[in-house]
């Protein structure tokens, strides 16, 4: 695995695994206690597979507990955001379908870190 794959957060870490002009697939992992932003995306969707730990996802306001072998589905546009609830990592497979992959199509509603 190239370093240049692998993007330190606040809450962890992701690992890009592939990636095309349509798709991109990436490792997540969410540290105990941690949780990602709650956010939704312009331009993409995602479908998250958990294959590690246990957690609290919210999608559009609903919340529910996922754990390993659970598959969730996000539209585009859908607010949504996971968290750890364990002491072990989180770990999830991210599969982005959609017409832009970047960073900056990321629209935070509420960050834990304060980041924009």
């Amino acid at each position: 695995m190239k370093e240049t794959n692998i993007s330190k957060r606040p809450w962890g870490r992701y690992i890009i695994l592939a990636e095309s002009d349509d798709y991109k697939i990436k490792r997540i992992e969410v540290n105990p206690k941690a949780r990602l932003s709650y956010q939704f995306h312009m331009k993409r969707s995602e479908t998250w597979v958990v294959i590690h730990g246990d957690g609290i996802v919210t999608i559009d306001g609903i919340i529910k507990e996922i754990g390993k072998g659970d598959v969730l589905t996000i539209p585009k546009k859908s607010k949504h955001r996971i968290e750890n609830i364990g002491n072990e990592k989180l770990i999830f497979i991210e599969v982005q379908m959609g017409t832009y992959f970047g960073e900056d199509d990321i629209i935070r509603i509420e960050d834990d870190y304060n980041r924009e």
